[in-house]
């Protein structure tokens, strides 16, 4: 397996352990020119990656000082899914499928619930799946939507957040399904396709007029 990790990745993790480091010292760290650090810092300061500030000196002008921000914890492993599948497999062990049922079903009312609060009593049936695909985009999951006709929709869902999860416990996919129904008010809400079942998206079949 490659482990080499790129320059970016590499002042990443020098800040990462280092909390606040110079241009200098980030260059003498990295054994590369001033120039190619700031080319990083000025990509990670961009997408809101990297803190400047300064601090004055004695003589001469202020030195700038780059760390990095709350929002730079998403570049590093987390290993979330795994500890979660961990868990359920421990409680699946200890007191069968029934509590896992339970616990997916209790997400499925929480988000229901959420979610359901961004509907607007006049909203068309068009824009309660549009609604709904801004709250899964903002979930992480690159959702799309295709008008069929008015009373018809197909919701497709490019990435999965939950992926570990879902691969390991079907629960969670049929009640995310159940929870659409609720949300959108119809009881046809079909999933057709399915990343944990190895398809390359996730998609859904939304029908208003099959009540």
């Amino acid at each position: 397996m490659n482990t080499r990790l790129t320059t970016k990745e590499k002042l990443l993790n020098l800040l990462k352990k280092e909390t606040k480091m110079t241009v200098n010292q980030l260059a003498e760290g990295l054994q590369i020119t001033e120039m190619a650090v700031r080319k990083h810092l000025n990509t990670l300061e961009r997408d809101s990656f990297i803190h400047v500030s300064e601090i004055r000196q004695p003589v001469g002008r202020p030195v700038q000082v780059f760390s990095l921000t709350p929002q730079a914890d998403v570049l590093f492993p987390k290993n979330y899914d795994n500890l979660t599948v961990d868990f359920l497999n421990d409680l699946q062990e200890i007191q069968g499928d029934e509590i896992i049922n339970h616990l997916f079903e209790k997400r499925s009312e929480r988000l229901a619930s959420k979610y359901s609060s961004y509907m607007q009593s006049n909203f068309s049936n068009e824009e309660m799946v549009e609604k709904l695909k801004d709250i899964q985009i903002e979930k992480g999951y690159m959702a799309d939507v295709i008008k069929i006709d008015d009373n018809e929709f197909e919701l497709i869902e490019h990435n999965c957040p939950i992926f570990e999860v879902s691969k390991n416990f079907k629960q969670a996919c049929n009640c995310e399904t159940n929870m659409f129904k609720e949300i959108l008010n119809t009881k046809s809400v079909k999933r057709t396709s399915c990343k944990a079942d190895g398809d390359h998206h996730c998609h859904f079949l939304i029908n208003f007029n099959e009540d």
